[in-house]
């Protein structure tokens, strides 16, 4: 996924905000899933939702006000109510890799009780 920084992203010293990074996460594991054909809203329609439980992130240089980004994001484990995906944010002009994190969600139901992770996205993660 690919987008432009807007000086809404940006902090004092003119680079990206260090937050900004989890929305831009977020933004990549939705469109992960959608292009895969899988609506993280409709799952949450259905019952399931999927919040962050774990979250490492190492930030390796500056994303700068206009600069063209892109989110990356591959799946890393999967088990029976939770799944973790590696994401990384990179520049496009040059490569460069901005950040690099680990994120890991788990499946929840009503009363955010685990669930088992639904077939859907079992068929996405480990393919």
């Amino acid at each position: 996924m690919e987008f432009r920084i807007y000086y809404e992203d940006t902090d004092a010293g003119g680079v990206v905000y260090h937050a900004r990074y989890l929305a831009f996460f977020e933004r990549g594991r939705t469109e992960f899933f959608r292009e895969r054909g899988l609506s993280v809203s409709e799952l949450a329609e259905q019952g399931m939702v999927f919040p962050v439980v774990r979250l490492e992130i190492d930030y390796k240089a500056p994303a700068r006000l206009d600069d063209l980004v892109r989110v990356d994001t591959e799946v890393l484990e999967v088990g029976k109510t939770s799944f973790t995906l590696g994401q990384q944010v990179v520049r496009v002009l040059d490569g460069k890799l901005l950040t690099a994190g680990k994120v890991t969600l788990v499946c929840v139901g009503p009363g955010m009780k685990a669930k088992r992770l639904p077939e859907q996205l079992l068929s996405v993660l480990q393919d």
